[in-house]
């Protein structure tokens, strides 16, 4: 498992607004020289169109899943004079001045898949699919128990799946200026572009994530669901 930092962005006044490929590198760079860090997730906007996609609104303009082997690794990078304070200067993201960020620091469970090796095509990027659960369940630690042990299981038959996770909530220590949310639950499920996430979506799959999906333990507030073209950032490299 890994600690996981998310933050997302979103300005509702501009929702067609695209992050530019200048800001986009100074978020690699400073990914990438974050002490600690073990993998960074950038995330911007994928168009995925299907039969089958919730249409749950314009997704963030931008999103970061940041991954760190120990809990105080990441609080280190998000502190407050951490590494990770250069995110919140203007001139690093100046198109999102005026945008909401929200941010939450999470526990992250790996599940397996049948092939881990990404056939992105050159010239595409790998397509994620992130899920959250904003709500909150009449009882958290068996809606763990269910969920953890049938759903991810499920996902595993989805064609040509990557990736699977599944975050969970922790107490975290942190001095980045954005509000924080407290989503009971994030999913990550990652493919080779957004085509193979609208075939996994349209597969037979579907209908047994929905068949679980009523058999879950009492929960309210629905989910949220959302695809991003992926651009992965390590120490030693940018993919």
């Amino acid at each position: 498992m890994s600690f996981v930092y998310f933050a997302s962005f979103f300005d509702s006044h501009r929702p067609d607004l695209r992050v530019s490929a200048r800001e986009l590198a100074r978020v690699a760079d400073i990914l990438r020289t974050t002490p600690q860090l073990r993998r960074g997730l950038i995330f911007t906007p994928e168009t995925a169109v299907g039969r089958y996609y919730p249409h749950d609104g314009a997704p963030p303009h931008l999103a970061l899943e940041l991954y760190f082997d120990r809990i105080d690794h990441l609080e280190d990078a998000i502190g407050r004079n951490g590494h990770l304070q250069q995110l919140a200067v203007p001139e690093t993201l100046p198109s999102l001045a005026e945008a909401d960020a929200t941010q939450q620091a999470m526990v992250a469970r790996p599940f397996p898949v049948l092939d881990a090796r990404f056939r992105s095509s050159l010239g595409e990027m790998p397509c994620t699919y992130l899920v959250h659960y904003p709500g909150k369940a009449a009882d958290l630690n068996v809606w763990h128990d269910y969920y953890l042990h049938h759903h991810p299981q499920i996902m595993a038959h989805f064609p040509d799946i990557r990736e699977i996770e599944i975050s969970t909530r922790v107490d975290w220590c942190g001095f980045l200026p954005w509000p924080r949310v407290d989503y009971m639950q994030r999913n990550k499920l990652a493919f080779d572009n957004a085509a193979a996430l609208i075939r996994a979506l349209e597969s037979p799959v579907r209908a047994e994530m929905r068949a679980d999906y009523h058999k879950f333990p009492p929960f309210e507030g629905a989910n949220v669901h959302y695809p991003f073209a992926t651009l992965e950032v390590r120490p030693d490299r940018v993919q």
